[in-house]
């Protein structure tokens, strides 16, 4: 007879038994890798701690979840380990969930019929992958200057979260916790690398993982009046040489489906896609 799942909170005593389950896939994983590595950790800036579930058969795991800051579950999870995350996905009044599309096919099937849940973004990316033997990386040119963000950047920073969630049909988060939003960004600088043009500012990336398994990027936007000028592809570049010198075994990053130009830059660069995501914002 099958042993019935049971489920709980991780905690610090757990770390190792669920990074080496994790690992099986780290490139598929590797954001929710991160997260567990900061179980009992001091939260970042803006951001809420860590918060993590596992489910078990017997004394095996067979399924991770993040919860906060955001809803991430891991990439070879079952049916049945999804629906054991349901009661802890239940009591949130909204949520960001991405991974893996069929595991977020399955979750989504449960919680849309439950508590009347509404998406307010529900969109496929493209998970892409760069390895140091596949990378054709690009070098400065013009006046382009690349370097680390600091906290006299934070008015482009800003500016330009907020852009880019506004492109990608997120709600505008100047109509809610202005502050709040702001102190976010803010705690996020020290990932964050940009590329100067003339002395402004004209692009932006974060490095939001960054460890020997992978580095993840996120929120790259580059100022309208700017594109078509090659700072994207120079300050991604950048972040992925950084990243190599560092000892990352890859870089990753997802694509918004429907994104050509986005989608030709990476995989100019050497981006090779490995899985297909679904994100959905819901509430």
């Amino acid at each position: 007879m099958t042993e019935p799942l049971t489920s709980r909170h991780l905690d610090s005593d757990d770390r190792d038994e669920a990074l080496h389950y994790l690992d099986r896939d780290a490139v598929a994983n590797l954001f929710l890798i991160d997260q567990v590595a900061r179980i009992g950790a001091r939260a970042e800036p803006g951001e809420s701690r860590c918060e993590i579930v596992g489910v078990w058969r017997g004394d095996r795991i067979v399924g991770i979840a993040g919860l906060r800051p955001s809803v991430v579950l891991d990439a070879h999870a079952g049916a049945d380990a999804v629906r054991a995350f349901l009661p802890y996905l239940e009591s949130l009044s909204v949520g960001l969930v991405k991974s893996n599309a069929p595991i977020v096919d399955e979750l989504w099937s449960h919680l849309e019929t439950r508590r009347d849940r509404h998406a307010i973004v529900d969109r496929i990316e493209t998970a892409y992958a760069l390895r140091p033997e596949d990378a054709t990386l690009v070098g400065r040119r013009n006046r382009q200057v690349r370097r680390s963000a600091t906290r006299s950047d934070l008015t482009e920073l800003v500016i330009a979260a907020r852009e880019s969630l506004r492109e990608e049909a997120r709600p505008d988060p100047f109509a809610g916790d202005i502050r709040g939003f702001t102190r976010w960004v803010r705690g996020r600088i020290p990932r964050a690398r940009v590329v100067e043009v003339a002395g402004r500012v004209a692009m932006v990336g974060y490095a939001d993982v960054r460890r020997v398994e992978g580095w993840l990027l996120q929120g790259i936007y580059t100022w309208p009046e700017c594109r078509r000028e090659g700072l994207a592809a120079f300050g991604v570049s950048e972040l992925c040489r950084e990243a190599f010198a560092a000892g990352a075994r890859h870089v990753q990053l997802a694509v918004v489906d429907g994104n050509e130009p986005a989608t030709r830059l990476y995989e100019g660069l050497g981006f090779k896609p490995f899985a297909k995501l679904r994100t959905i914002l819901f509430s």
